[in-house]
């Protein structure tokens, strides 16, 4: 029997970032209640005083008697029927640790683009073997979408995936307002993996800023990118898939381009010079595409897709490769 969503489905967030404090904003304004997972006892302590995240998007401003906030992860799995994570993907496993509710009647939504570190797998497929979730009760919020724009509330476009397209619309209708638009999806592999694939690249143009490359050659570098993440896509898991859409090349231009990349921040600080430990700790936020350099590597010993930008990133950022040096081994494979 297929898993089904309704109108009625209370929704949480899991996690107090950015990300989960603007996807919180978002669905505040279409729900009556909507359950807040906030493991900070000070984050928590200060929003339900001054109804604001001290650390992240602290313009943005909730009406908390909309809002059930709890530091008790099974408290709020037990109220909410649908639970969107939106923790960075290095701490899923400790924000889970608990747990003991049941998953076995909730639909997961991961909003989290990102590997699993170790496990080497995405979120769905982690919910999926750890948790014992179906992935017709699995779905995916994606696209090109800084956290920091929608607390502006500038125009931005959502893509919901999930198999069955019903529930898709379903939950895309919890996150539509005025300034979020949203498109609806089955290719729950493919945006996925893309959104992982795209903070490589983003990775790799920071590094290549931080090297001295100007913008013809990041044009040159991001378009050869969006062709790389086609056929790593195209050669795993074959679909009908169109790479165009926003969720595919529009995240990869935005966290290649935007102020708000971490990812392009964090490449800028290797090609400069940075140690990986150091960016990290300058960034002091996750770079997703660190870990999913070595992802896509281990899985592509299976398949030998040509991916000359992410074999060059992950000899930088895992081999030891000068940056300056990859770089302009790259520029021959480019096109």
């Amino acid at each position: 029997m297929t898993y089904e969503i309704n109108g009625a489905s209370r929704c949480a967030v899991i996690g107090h970032g950015s990300w989960a404090t603007a996807l919180v904003k978002i669905l505040s304004e279409n729900e009556s209640e909507v359950g807040w997972y906030i493991r900070n006892p000070e984050v928590l302590d200060h929003l339900l005083h001054h109804q604001r995240n001290p650390r992240y998007l602290r313009d943005v401003r909730f009406d908390t008697s909309r809002l059930r906030m709890s530091n008790d992860l099974n408290d709020v799995v037990h109220h909410a029927d649908i639970l969107v994570f939106a923790t960075p993907s290095v701490y899923l496993k400790s924000s889970l640790s608990g747990l003991h509710e049941s998953l076995s009647d909730k639909f997961i939504v991961s909003a989290i683009k990102g590997i699993v570190p170790e496990e080497l797998i995405t979120i769905a497929e982690y919910f999926n073997r750890h948790y014992a979730v179906p992935f017709d009760q699995i779905g995916i919020v994606s696209g090109p979408c800084h956290a920091e724009e929608v607390a502006l509330e500038r125009l931005s476009y959502l893509t919901v995936v999930s198999k069955e397209l019903q529930n898709a619309q379903i939950l895309g209708r919890k996150i539509h307002t005025d300034y979020i638009n949203v498109t609806h999806s089955t290719d729950i592999y493919g945006i996925e993996y893309a959104s992982g694939l795209k903070n490589i690249y983003a990775l790799a143009v920071g590094i290549a800023v931080g090297v001295g490359y100007g913008d013809n050659f990041l044009a040159v570098l991001i378009s050869n990118g969006a062709m790389e993440l086609s056929r790593f896509l195209e050669q795993t898991y074959p679909s009908a898939r169109n790479t165009f859409a926003s969720a595919y090349l529009g995240d990869l231009l935005v966290t290649s381009y935007s102020q708000f990349s971490r990812n392009r921040r964090f490449g800028v600080m290797i090609g400069k010079g940075y140690s990986v430990h150091a960016a990290q700790m300058e960034l002091s936020m996750v770079a997703e595409g660190y870990y999913a350099s070595e992802c896509v590597m281990q899985i592509n010993r299976r398949y030998e897709v040509n991916m000359p930008i992410a074999r060059a990133v992950h000899a930088i950022l895992y081999e030891g490769a000068s940056p300056a040096s990859a770089l302009e081994t790259l520029t021959k494979e480019l096109i």
